[in-house]
């Protein structure tokens, strides 16, 4: 049944205007974006099966198209309203860390990061090229699939960051495990590019691993010297 149709004052999007998007259930909130069921399902009852499915919101919208298409009546057309939510969302956190932003807020850095990496299904090596005054120039993965100390190259990071005029930078990436905790191949990694870059005067401030629920930092175990 559309949203439309549902009779007064019983609709999630009436809800929502009333009482404000944080009132609304999970199922609610997903009904709100699909607008409508199916034939003898509403949209809040089609967004609780998809939940239920995927055991949260965040495992439906980290799904592939071919898995959220295999439920009943569920086709292109909402996977597309999913992931536009989705994107939407990465793009109000890329905002925030948006070019000539200060980073003096490392809770700021981990959501940033979080939203964008935590999600992939493989593992992503990404850059924070930063200025002299440590605002951000600009955000680039580098590197994709297994990062191992073979497959990160310092000689490309180094020609990034002479590029972008950077004085100094963040490194970063997933584990698609779901566990933050750095390996030793990340560490190999870490004192390669540490090196390579002081041969240009630029500072490797931190390392960022990030997991399922948590984002570990090198600088604040103090392997960044």
């Amino acid at each position: 049944m559309p949203i439309n149709d549902w009779p007064m004052g019983e609709g999630p999007r009436e809800k929502l205007l009333e009482k404000g998007a944080s009132a609304l259930s999970d199922s609610e909130l997903l009904a709100v974006l699909l607008r409508s069921g199916l034939a003898g399902q509403s949209a809040v009852e089609l967004a609780m099966t998809m939940i239920r499915q995927f055991g949260g919101l965040r495992g439906l919208f980290s799904a592939s198209e071919g898995q959220v298409c295999q439920l009943p009546g569920v086709g292109p057309v909402k996977f597309a309203q999913l992931q536009a939510a989705a994107e939407i969302s990465r793009r109000i956190a890329a905002e925030n860390m948006r070019r000539g932003h200060i980073l003096t807020n490392p809770d700021l850095t981990r959501d940033y990061l979080m939203r964008q990496l935590r999600d992939r299904s493989y593992e992503v090596f990404a850059i924070l090229l930063l200025d002299s005054q440590h605002r951000v120039i600009q955000f680039v993965e580098m590197f994709r699939g297994t990062i191992d100390s073979a497959s990160v190259y310092p000689r490309e990071v180094v020609s990034l960051v002479l590029e972008k005029n950077a004085a100094a930078v963040i490194v970063c990436h997933n584990h698609p495990s779901g566990v933050a905790e750095p390996s030793q191949s990340d560490r190999r990694i870490t004192e390669r590019l540490k090196h390579a870059l002081a041969t240009i005067d630029v500072s490797l401030l931190d390392h960022m691993v990030v997991g399922d629920k948590e984002v570990i930092s090198f600088a604040e175990r103090g392997w960044i010297i």
